[in-house]
């Protein structure tokens, strides 16, 4: 199974659970770090906190022991996804929108040399590409050209 297929399938297997504890499921990640491992970030209304992890990590694992989903031998760990955030999906788009992130592209923006900023996040725009306003003004991204977007976090 592939590696984007494992994460599609534990979230599945697990968003509604969570939900159904007051959890969110953020994000899955499974990644092969001289062994696999399987990622899961939550959080909650408040933030999560130690026994959240824990109480998931066991929930997770007799789930993901029972459906046996992933072929690989795997560490499974269960974390918030902190404060400065990977945001990746629609709802964080829109949920954020008004904060400020840290945007990571492939290529540098177009007739510059620039490869990462930081921006206001503005929302989605109808196409599904990122609006963000820099200090230069505003800008359409389409999500293909990104490579990663953070909150913003300064000390």
């Amino acid at each position: 199974m592939a590696r984007r297929d494992v994460e599609e399938a534990v979230e599945k297997l697990l968003e509604s659970r969570l939900e159904a504890d007051g959890l969110e499921l953020v994000d899955v990640e499974y990644v092969c770090e001289r062994n696999w491992i399987l990622r899961i970030y939550i959080d909650k209304e408040g933030g999560v906190d130690l026994n959240d992890c824990q109480t998931v990590s066991e929930r997770a694992g007799a789930l993901l022991d029972e459906a046996d989903l992933i072929p690989d031998n795997y560490m499974l760990e269960v974390s918030s996804p902190g404060l400065d955030r990977v945001l990746k999906k629609d709802r964080d788009f829109i949920r954020y929108a008004g904060e400020d992130v840290d945007v990571k592209l492939f290529a540098p923006l177009e007739g510059t040399k620039v490869k990462a900023f930081t921006a206001r996040l503005l929302g989605l725009g109808e196409d599904g590409a990122l609006l963000l306003e820099t200090e230069d003004g505003r800008i359409s991204l389409e999500r293909d050209k990104i490579s990663q977007v953070r909150l913003h976090f300064s000390f």
